[in-house]
């Protein structure tokens, strides 16, 4: 894309100078990314006069279609939760911010490339004319193995011996992850090479997909972000014509109403739809700031969370046929095999689509679609990380391919932890407190920041100025009142009736559970420690710290002639 090459005048915290392409000398039209004190990132756009002397700026790349942007918007938020979590909470349940978010990708980025590592792993194991979990005789196996095909079927699913184990749990959890050679987290033995391989292989695909910046990532996503919706279609479409299927989406789609008045549907939904959207991770600023400034974003948010919402839902018909087969081929409750997390799509899925004519297809169908959707979702996540790293270091923004390497590296080696004999216990630790109530917590300093602070008026106008049309009444009602208040109660009730972690039976130590808490809490203090460093670090006295710290730096002009719209009553009452 070719630019003229007028000078752009400098702002403080200026993230993004570009201009528009009518814009003339001498005056540019300005993109900014403000950075708030309190971590909060906006746009802005302004007219500036070209300086005496002319400066040279780093240009910011931006998408090369339009639709690299969305299918990478669409493929970060359509990711693995879609498949493994939204259709069993739907079955249980009835129916300094910057730096935060930065921080929970990361420690995300830990575990969920190891989720990507599995399903390699698994991939490659199916490449066989008969699947390895389908009966117990492998090196693997142990005695409490029990095969379907040979034995009680409700002893299968070891319903009525609590030692029985079914040859896909095995599997998994003893031919891939080698948990019975571990007694506990606290014994957590050797990386396994294996798995060790896949997770390089899944380190140097991630690398070359976004040591580019969005050049290279707009065109994997093609692929990433459209396959997954290939495969869905093909197993709905087998799904529906198992026997039993239909007992299973009646599950899926039966609704409990009196489910609704307890605290735990709300904050499982709540953490849902952050995990899911990316709401809070800072992806959708980091591939944002990528837009022309007069990008449609209103648009591209409805497109964006229909397609994710959509997607959720039907795929809960693909996941509950399978469920609802398997549940009448051992003659059991729906709820017996329902399951969230690793233990639905590596060890319920893979045991279905064994007992299917060519499982080996399937399950290469099946592992592609759980790749692609992890892939891209972890490409959004590291994004997000680079993106906001480079762009509050310019230092970083030269040398964006080391700078790149550097965190994929320091993401492989922490991720080591995940694929050790007890690496399943490291993993659950970082599932259960890395994104929990720290995104959540995230996501309501966000809408504080933005709706209160910066004022709902105030960002209103900012779209109007991109889109040219003003957002509703009800969109600033819900981001003014709706939004604080629903996010601060399940905050509170997520800490309130915190429940601490487990695998299977093993009870994690108390050490571990403090770990935890530190890793939630390294990424929730980031908001008070860098609100207090850059309070302190503000000129003059108490009443104009406070001024300077509530205020957007391209207002500071206004503030030192003592016009500070937050400390004026018509700013709080706003909408």
């Amino acid at each position: 894309m070719s630019r003229s090459k007028c000078p752009v005048g400098l702002m403080p915290s200026v993230v993004a100078p570009a201009k528009e392409p009518n814009a003339t000398c001498p005056k540019a039209v300005e993109l900014v990314l403000v950075k708030e004190q309190n971590g909060v990132q906006l746009t802005n756009s302004t007219l500036v006069n070209s300086p005496q002397t002319p400066v040279e700026t780093q240009e910011r790349e931006t998408w090369s279609k339009k639709i690299d942007f969305l299918l990478s918007v669409i493929g970060f938020a359509v990711d693995l939760a879609n498949v493994w979590r939204f259709p069993y909470l739907c079955y249980k349940n009835g129916g300094g911010v910057g730096f935060t978010v930065i921080l929970i990708s990361l420690y995300v980025g830990f575990f969920y490339n190891v989720i990507i590592a599995w399903a390699l792993h698994y991939f490659f194991s199916s490449f066989t004319m008969e699947l390895p979990w389908i009966h117990c005789n492998n090196t693997w196996n142990s005695p409490n193995c029990t095969d379907a095909h040979s034995g009680n079927a409700s002893d299968a699913l070891g319903l009525n011996d609590s030692f029985r184990t079914t040859p896909a749990a095995e599997y998994f959890e003893r031919g891939v992850l080698h948990l019975h050679e571990s007694h506990g987290i606290n014994d957590l033995g050797p990386p396994r090479w294996q798995l060790t391989s896949c997770l390089v292989l899944v380190i140097v695909l991630l690398y070359f997909s976004l040591w580019k910046g969005v050049k290279t990532s707009g065109k994997v996503v093609w692929i990433t972000a459209t396959m997954p919706y290939m495969v869905l279609f093909a197993l709905l479409l087998r799904g529906i014509t198992l026997p039993g299927a239909m007992d299973g989406i009646r599950a899926y789609l039966s609704v409990d109403f009196h489910r609704l008045c307890e605290a735990s549907v709300w904050i499982d939904a709540a953490t849902q739809i952050c995990f899911s959207l990316g709401v809070g991770f800072g992806v959708l600023i980091a591939f944002s700031s990528y837009n022309k400034f007069t990008n449609n974003c209103y648009r591209d948010a409805i497109i964006t969370t229909s397609v994710n919402s959509l997607t959720s839902f039907s795929s809960g018909f693909v996941v509950f046929s399978f469920l609802g087969y398997m549940a009448q081929k051992h003659n059991v409750p729906i709820g017996d095999v329902a399951k969230d997390g690793p233990g639905l799509i590596f060890i319920i899925y893979p045991e279905a689509l064994a007992t299917l004519p060519l499982s080996s297809a399937w399950a290469v169908v099946f592992f592609i679609m759980l790749l692609t959707l992890g892939i891209d979702s972890a490409m959004g996540g590291m994004e997000s990380v680079i993106t906001g790293l480079i762009d509050e270091f310019q230092l970083l923004h030269r040398h964006r391919e080391l700078f790149t390497l550097f965190i994929v590296l320091a993401t492989f080696l922490l991720s080591l932890f995940c694929v050790t004999n007890g690496g399943i216990y490291v993993f659950t630790l970082l599932d259960h407190f890395a994104a929990g109530t720290s995104i959540l917590f995230g996501v309501l300093i966000e809408a504080i920041g933005v709706a209160w602070f910066y004022g709902v008026r105030q960002f209103s106008d900012d779209i109007k100025q991109m889109t040219g049309q003003r957002p509703s009444l009800y969109w600033r009602l819900c981001w003014k009142f709706v939004s604080p208040c629903f996010l601060l109660f399940v905050v509170v009730v997520s800490i309130v009736t915190f429940r601490p972690p487990h695998y299977g039976d093993y009870v994690f130590p108390e050490w571990a559970n403090a770990l935890g808490w530190t890793i939630a809490a390294s990424s929730m203090s980031m908001v008070p420690i860098y609100a207090a460093y850059k309070f302190y670090s503000l000129p003059g006295s108490l009443r104009e710290k406070v001024a300077y710290a509530i205020t957007p730096e391209k207002e500071h002009q206004l503030v030192d002639r003592g016009q500070v719209r937050q400390f004026t009553l018509r700013h709080w009452l706003m909408v």
